[in-house]
């Protein structure tokens, strides 16, 4: 399974990024091989469809799992028709978020928890 997580930099070591279109990077971890590799985020400097656009991006990765912090509605609505499983509540680094899900702690969500242009701000 491929579990992107959003981050402020490269690596299991970065310390997260709680918004989901604006953050600087995409870190994807392979649960099954145990591959980790970093994109950067194209959209964070977007004047606007950031969310949109990151969306695409993670779906393109092959993600089936999204760790962040706050998703609008416009990315929901994408990530939620891919099939993506979105969960928040993330804090610390990358791989304090995968600890953390792999334990159940994070929070999944059926809607948005952001509004729209929250990442802008």
């Amino acid at each position: 399974m491929k579990i992107c997580v959003t981050a402020k930099d490269k690596g299991m070591d970065s310390g997260i990024d709680p918004r989901f279109g604006r953050c600087a990077y995409f870190v994807i971890v392979d649960s099954e091989s145990g591959s980790v590799n970093s994109f950067e985020n194209t959209a964070v400097g977007a004047s606007g469809g950031a969310g949109i656009r990151a969306a695409e991006a993670v779906a393109n990765l092959g993600a089936e799992a999204l760790l962040t912090g706050s998703v609008g509605p416009n990315a929901f609505s994408i990530l939620s028709e891919v099939g993506i499983d979105v969960r928040v509540g993330i804090k610390g680094t990358v791989e304090d978020a995968l600890n953390a899900y792999r334990e159940g702690k994070l929070e999944a969500i059926d809607s948005p928890n952001a509004s729209a242009h929250a990442g802008m701000k």
